[in-house]
């Protein structure tokens, strides 16, 4: 049974590969119409063939019909000559003729069976009452003959063929009836000739068909091939070099899509090795500023209590920093967990602003930077308040903490239908164009002493993009080294499970 099933799956698999459907489309492609000309050519040479025949065999009937008027066979039936024509006509057609009068009396039977009987053949009754037949002629393909009615009636111009016989107001009334049945043994040898030259024609292009069909399936499916086996490899890890299959649009098209899912790979990897390396640094680096600390400590002796409180005082900073940095990575952990739930609620945005602000104008009143809001309108959106105030925080914080003395930072809130935008500007050190695309990343810093000395851990701009995409927003920045930074939120007034398409920042609107 599961050598069975086994056998089965391998059906399955070579019927759905796209070689043997390239293969079985192309033989069909060449066999159907080849089979369907023969048979169209041979129906079409039988239909012919039996019409050719019967108006052959009409044109004998009539003239007999008119040599058995002329001889008024059917009062007296006993010339020879018309039955010498009778037998003719029926050994040259291989067939057979009845004579029948008007009284339905059979006068002559070139098979001597009926003569003398009473035909009541429906066709014979038709003829001898309309004066014609019912139908041209009855082809029986399976008994290989024809049958043709006449009516015995006076017809002219016999000899140049003409069969619509005297066109008069009044037809005569038929004097009785020829019945022929006529043998197409001919035509069925002829088209078992043609049949079997036919056939052997079809064997030829068969054979011819079959080949080029499977020339068609290895030639375009192989660059498909190449391709699989380029991956193949990629995957396996013998290679990083990117795919190439040029051959075809489609090849081209994945061949593309493959290789930028690569490099986005490359990327995430490196970014987790970095990651890895910077979360390893910063976790060492306090660890290592309070072994230091407490080392020196151990190693003095009758050390006073002042240096004892001002190095403990250092541990204690440095623990600090650790749970810091401990405590914004678990954060996020969660951030990067999908499964996470927001609490959204409709949120007062303008509100949740002047409480930020509230709680970092201490900060800016030790150097003197002022805190501006300036609200368009009012805002109420669905968002996670919690989570929307630390990275609405975060931004500010930097606004503030990377100014100038005497500075300034403003906060400006604007919306439409869909959308709500927070625009924090700064007139603070800017940022150098070479790190504005990189701002974002976990651990960056754009001046790493500055950063430490300000007690930041390079993960605020992090955990405030995270926050921002999980509300379907987007996050942005525009800096100029010396003059200030501008951050740009842009979130829906709504909350969506799917992410909207969200208007550009103000900025790039007057671009």
């Amino acid at each position: 049974m599961k050598s069975s099933k086994t056998f089965l799956g391998h059906i399955r698999e070579v019927l759905s590969s796209i070689r043997s459907r390239v293969f079985v489309i192309s033989l069909l492609l060449g066999l159907c119409p080849c089979i369907i000309l023969q048979y169209g050519i041979l129906s079409s040479y039988e239909k012919r063939a039996v019409e050719v025949k019967a108006q052959e065999v009409q044109l004998q009937l009539r003239a007999l019909a008119n040599h058995l008027i002329t001889a008024d066979f059917l009062g007296t039936p006993g010339s020879k000559v018309i039955r010498t024509e009778l037998n003719e006509f029926s050994s040259l057609y291989n067939g057979r003729l009845l004579v029948v009068d008007s009284s339905l009396q059979v006068i002559s039977d070139t098979y001597s069976i009926a003569t003398g009987k009473t035909a009541i053949s429906e066709d014979i009754v038709y003829c001898l009452k309309n004066g014609t037949s019912m139908s041209p002629y009855t082809y029986d393909p399976e008994a290989d003959y024809i049958t043709l009615v006449t009516p015995i009636v006076e017809t002219a111009s016999l000899e140049t063929g003409d069969m619509t016989g005297i066109r008069e107001s009044e037809p005569p009334s038929p004097q009785g009836v020829l019945k022929a049945s006529v043998s197409t043994k001919t035509i069925e040898t002829t088209l078992d000739m043609l049949s079997r030259t036919a056939l052997l024609f079809e064997m030829v292009i068969a054979v011819s068909i079959f080949l080029l069909a499977l020339f068609f399936a290895y030639y375009l499916v192989s660059p498909l091939e190449r391709l699989s086996k380029s991956i193949a490899a990629v995957k396996a890890g013998y290679t990083t070099n990117l795919v190439s299959a040029p051959e075809y649009l489609e090849t081209r098209h994945i061949a593309d899509a493959f290789n930028e899912v690569l490099a986005r790979m490359n990327q995430l990897d490196a970014s987790r090795q970095e990651f890895v390396s910077n979360v390893s640094h910063e976790l060492k680096t306090p660890m290592t500023s309070a072994k230091v600390l407490a080392d020196s400590l151990l190693m003095q002796e009758h050390v006073e209590e002042a240096v004892y409180r001002e190095f403990l005082q250092d541990i204690d900073n440095e623990i600090d920093r650790e749970n810091k940095i401990i405590s914004e990575l678990l954060t996020l952990v969660r951030m990067d967990n999908k499964e996470t739930q927001l609490n959204v609620q409709p949120v007062n945005i303008n509100d949740m602003l002047e409480m930020i602000l509230k709680r970092v104008r201490p900060q800016a009143r030790e150097r003197d930077i002022e805190l501006l809001l300036v609200s368009e309108r009012k805002i109420v959106a669905e968002v996670d308040e919690t989570r929307m105030t630390m990275a609405l925080t975060n931004l500010i914080e930097n606004a503030v903490k990377y100014n100038k003395e005497h500075g300034k930072v403003r906060v400006t809130t604007d919306a439409d239908h869909q959308s709500f935008t927070i625009e924090i500007m700064d007139t603070g050190v800017g940022i150098p164009p070479e790190s504005v695309n990189r701002v974002f990343e976990r651990f960056y810093r754009v001046d790493k002493s500055r950063s430490r000395e300000m007690g930041g851990t390079g993960l605020g701009l992090s955990i405030s993009k995270s926050v921002v995409l999980q509300h379907h927003g987007s996050i942005s920045v525009e800096s100029k080294e010396g003059e200030g930074t501008t951050f740009y939120v842009i979130c829906p007034l709504s909350y969506i499970p799917e992410p909207v398409e969200m208007v550009p920042p103000r900025s790039e609107r007057k671009k």
